[in-house]
């Protein structure tokens, strides 16, 4: 949802053998989402990630912080496209090279013809240092496609597939895991208020970017909302410990 949250998403990682930081699109909790940014809307996100735990030697890996600027570009009600860039700081050497870029093509659920899922594509974490003889590559350039439908009742389930760099997106070893599934659920919990949404979210593979979050947000007013929740990482040995997030995203005009 960054969209009504307006994912997620995301954030750096600790700086380990792959970069580590995320540049975040329109997102649920964690991975991006089928939701793009409406035209002439510029939407800010400040993401922070809190480490829930310590390292066996008593001390902490580094808390990520996100700053993003995603905008709507195109004035089309079918097809929408989004771009932005994110400045991520993490307290480490990857903070030389924090600027990262996103962007996003998509078309909303019932466009195409009659009950037709959501479909997107994009592209995040482009990193601005791409040298091959750089310990602190940040060139994840992950790019991805994603499918969604909005089910009465049980609420929307996207599923899609994401690919990256197999230079940079590697195991604690060293092993490529550049690729993988992209899965979610969300859903506006109405019985309770229109204002209180929920999710849980699913990116596949041992680099630092694989993880299982979950959340929920409200909105104060119709530009304003607040997602607080929660990451487990696929391979702390790569992303570190699990991380307590909180996303303020609001949107202008």
């Amino acid at each position: 949802m960054k969209s009504m949250k307006m994912v997620a998403v995301a954030a750096a990682l600790v700086a380990l053998a792959s970069s580590s930081a995320l540049a975040t699109p329109s997102t649920q909790i964690w991975i991006p989402s089928t939701d793009v940014q409406a035209y002439k809307t510029v939407h800010l996100g400040i993401d922070n990630y809190l480490r829930t735990d310590r390292k066996s030697d008593g001390t902490r890996d580094p808390n990520p912080y996100d700053l993003g600027l995603t905008a709507g570009v195109l004035p089309f009600e079918k097809v929408q496209l989004e771009v932005g860039v994110d400045y991520i700081v993490n307290g480490t050497t990857y903070d030389n090279y924090p600027l990262y870029l996103n962007a996003k093509l998509g078309t909303p659920e019932n466009s195409l013809f009659n009950n037709s899922p959501a479909l997107a594509i994009g592209g995040y974490n482009f990193g601005t240092n791409s040298n091959s003889g750089s310990a602190l590559r940040t060139d994840q350039n992950i790019v991805y496609a994603l499918a969604a439908k909005t089910l009465p009742v049980v609420g929307r389930l996207s599923a899609g597939y994401f690919t990256g760099n197999d230079k940079v997106l590697l195991d604690e070893n060293g092993k490529k895991q550049n690729d993988g599934i992209l899965l979610s659920w969300d859903r506006t919990i109405s019985e309770i208020s229109d204002n209180l949404w929920a999710a849980v979210d699913y990116q596949g593979g041992n680099s630092a970017m694989g993880a299982l979050s979950f959340g929920v947000a409200w909105s104060f007013t119709k530009n304003v909302s607040l997602i607080v929740g929660y990451d487990i990482y696929n391979n702390d040995k790569v992303a570190g410990k699990n991380t307590f997030t909180t996303q303020l995203d609001i949107n202008f005009p």
